[in-house]
């Protein structure tokens, strides 16, 4: 397959003209240990039978976004991550994308890795990777320039079998709606209210100090965000419990508290920590309060009874059973919230009728000769 290096917007532009049967395949390669944002090192495309392998540091790569506005479908593996560095760079996303992990998924794998699945499909090994490889290191070595070029130049190939695949099964329009809710949640913005949870100790914390700590954990992630720096070089973890614990009023009690260092702090700084600590103190809440599911008692009594369907119905369907359903998805199904995922698209397909039949009364389950769970009809 014909790989290209490419520098200059020119080459690039020439490149994005290149004849293709409507998709693509694409993948980046970046660093994120410096900066709040990944910072994009490379971006490896396939068209046809050619792979550009775009240098980011000399060219445009916005150009790329060219092909997006087209119903082309993007063939990406595990692309979450890779979805938020274009949106960044390009300004947005493929209308149609195809995620290989995902179909994977449905296929009866999940977090199946790309070197595995290019095994199982083409029978080829992938190069292996250097995990502390420096891509934004110029110029890229060939064993670089190789693993690169190699996490796009059987993705079609492998999309073609897992089409095929999928329609045999009925499954195709669910992998659909699986990565339209990728490219969903990837034009969103992150929960900052959430952040305090990634915070080491913090849910050990109560009162008045998980309240600062939810906010000091929001203006972190804000101000790392504004300084494109990592969130531990605003403020480290150490510093954040240990400022929610003491809830400092003054900057000198601020520089008391451990963990805290004076170089990070000062200035607009110390008054922005301080009033987050205020604001804090008037949050105090508990995440159970509004995290928690709250299921009828009535209802609790089924919850054995769904969790073995479940994995029964994964196990006939060939699916991980964390796949179908978590025991969450199960609280919000019996709790009645309409936007359930276990009330809408593949999974409703799947399961709701039986739910709603285990629940009702109307359906029971019993062993077969077999020692496997089905499910039928009560008697009136």
């Amino acid at each position: 397959m014909k790989r290209l290096w490419i520098e200059n917007d020119d080459s690039l532009l020439e490149f994005l003209q290149t004849p293709h049967d409507g998709r693509y395949a694409i993948d980046t390669e970046f660093h994120r240990e410096r900066t709040y944002f990944p910072q994009l090192a490379l971006v490896q495309l396939r068209l046809g039978d050619e792979i550009g392998l775009i240098d980011p540091l000399r060219c445009n790569v916005a150009l790329i976004g060219q092909l997006f506005r087209d119903e082309h479908v993007c063939v990406l593996h595990a692309g979450a991550q890779d979805l938020e560095i274009l949106t960044r760079v390009c300004g947005r996303l493929p209308s149609r994308i195809h995620d290989t992990q995902i179909a994977a998924g449905f296929l009866g794998s999940t977090q199946v890795s790309l070197a595995s699945l290019v095994n199982e499909v083409r029978k080829v090994v992938l190069p292996k990777s250097d995990r502390l490889t420096d891509w934004l290191r110029r110029p890229l070595t060939q064993a670089q320039l190789d693993y690169a070029a190699s996490d796009v130049e059987h993705l079609l190939e492998i999309h073609d079998h897992q089409i095929s695949a999928l329609s045999a099964l009925g499954r195709q329009e669910w992998v659909i709606e699986a990565c339209a809710r990728l490219v969903e949640r990837s034009h969103g913005e992150p929960n900052l209210d959430d952040s305090w949870m990634k915070v080491k100790d913090a849910r050990s914390l109560r009162g008045e100090a998980r309240g600062v700590a939810r906010s000091l954990a929001r203006w972190r992630e804000r101000r790392a965000m504004q300084l494109d720096i990592p969130v531990r070089r605003v403020m480290s973890d150490m510093a954040l419990v240990s400022i929610a614990q003491a809830r400092p009023a003054t900057e000198s009690q601020l520089l008391g508290c451990r963990g805290v260092e004076g170089r990070q702090f000062g200035g607009e700084a110390t008054v922005e920590i301080l009033e987050a600590i205020r604001t804090g103190v008037d949050e105090i809440f508990e995440p159970g309060e509004t995290k928690r599911i709250e299921v009828d008692s009535k209802h609790r009594g089924v919850i054995p009874l769904i969790v073995a369907w479940v994995a029964e119905r994964a196990r006939i369907s060939e699916l991980d059973p964390a796949f179908l359903a978590t025991r969450h998805d199960i609280d919000e199904y019996l709790a009645g919230i309409p936007e359930a995922r276990l009330r809408q698209g593949w999974r409703a397909d799947l399961l709701l009728s039986d739910l709603d039949g285990l629940v009702s009364g109307s359906l029971a389950l019993s062993v077969d000769d077999r020692g496997r769970l089905r499910l039928s009809a009560t008697s009136s």
